[in-house]
């Protein structure tokens, strides 16, 4: 079956093969509603089908970009994906969205896939072990945005939560509750994952400028498969804490299991505050009081700066940090 070009619907419309073209490419200043109706009715009937590879090799452009994320698990993950598909829909771009699960080697074969793919740019919820393959891509101009997390020493410009402030807020409503004695569990930082680092290291520090103890039986930071029994642990001390703060939406949904399994009381037996606001918290008995990330917000920036860059309109320094602020939402948990 022969393919139907441009040629035919230009003769199909009694146009030329620009007109077309123009039409295509949504160039409407010159075009008069008649001509564009029958380019439409002649791309109809005939069943005309754009011929993507050639435009793209012509246009130097594929318009798409990557996304992997680091583990598409974290309902954060997934509210920043909608932000960016919503972005790069108002930009004629499509996505490729990837999951790394926080697997270096995984990340590395969609690095090399969407290269292949001859994407336009990417957005990488970074696993922190390829620093040398994000190195060689900046120094080559390829277009790439860091999300959610830093990598050390190398100047890309970078999306994410002030994580010590989202912290600080929970220790400071703990607080505010009558809560002396409090707790924080988060998934495990070997990684050197930047979020789980900094919440840790706010927790402890509001503790401090609060001059309240830094129990180190009170902060766990494990894989999630040995949060059941670091919780057993920790709510078997003599002194257990009152109240912990889930360093995520992982992390939260690991202890309301364990809480569940325990018949335990939130918050008379343990106060509970989540960072990320979870789809549940509102309608869970109790409702639960989360720290939330403007995630919608920091995905479209992000999709902006990296249409941006490929459309060489950036302005800003190459490892600039754009840091968004966390919200307390108050509920029934604390």
């Amino acid at each position: 079956m022969k393919s139907v070009t441009i040629a035919d619907v230009a003769k199909h419309s009694k146009v030329s093969k620009s007109t077309v073209s123009q039409y295509l490419n949504q160039r409407y200043e010159y075009m008069g509603e008649e001509t564009k109706a029958r380019i439409q009715d002649a791309i109809k009937q005939l069943g005309y089908r754009p011929n993507i590879v050639a435009r793209s090799l012509k246009q130097k452009s594929t318009t798409t970009i990557g996304v992997i994320v680091a583990n598409i698990l974290h309902a954060f993950s997934t509210q920043v994906i909608r932000a960016i598909e919503d972005v790069c829909h108002d930009y004629d771009f499509h996505t490729i969205v990837c999951n790394a699960d926080d697997d270096p080697e995984k990340e590395k074969k969609y690095i090399e896939m969407l290269h292949a793919k001859q994407v336009d740019g990417i957005i990488l919820f970074p696993t922190g072990g390829n620093i040398e393959l994000l190195r060689t891509m900046k120094d080559n101009h390829f277009p790439l945005v860091l999300m959610d997390r830093l990598i050390d020493n190398v100047e890309l410009p970078s999306v994410l939560l002030d994580n010590e402030k989202a912290s600080s807020l929970a220790v400071e409503h703990f607080v505010e509750k009558g809560y002396s004695r409090l707790g924080i569990m988060t998934t495990s930082i070997i990684p050197n994952v930047t979020p789980r680092i900094k919440r840790v290291e706010g927790f402890k520090k509001t503790l401090k400028q609060l001059n309240l103890p830094v129990n180190d039986n009170y902060i766990k930071s494990l894989d999630l498969k040995h949060f059941e029994q670091a919780l057993e642990d920790m709510l078997s001390l003599e002194e257990p804490p009152e109240a912990i703060l889930a360093g995520n939406d992982l992390a939260l949904m690991e202890m309301l299991t364990f809480i569940k399994k325990k018949k335990l009381r939130i918050p008379e037996d343990v106060a509970l505050i989540g960072i990320d606001e979870v789809s549940f918290a509102s309608f869970y008995n109790p409702s639960l009081t989360t720290v939330a990330q403007p995630a919608f917000k920091m995905g479209k920036k992000a999709a902006e700066l990296l249409l941006n860059k490929i459309q060489k309109k950036d302005k800003d320094e190459p490892g600039k940090i754009y840091e968004f602020q966390p919200k307390l939402i108050e509920r029934e948990s604390c």
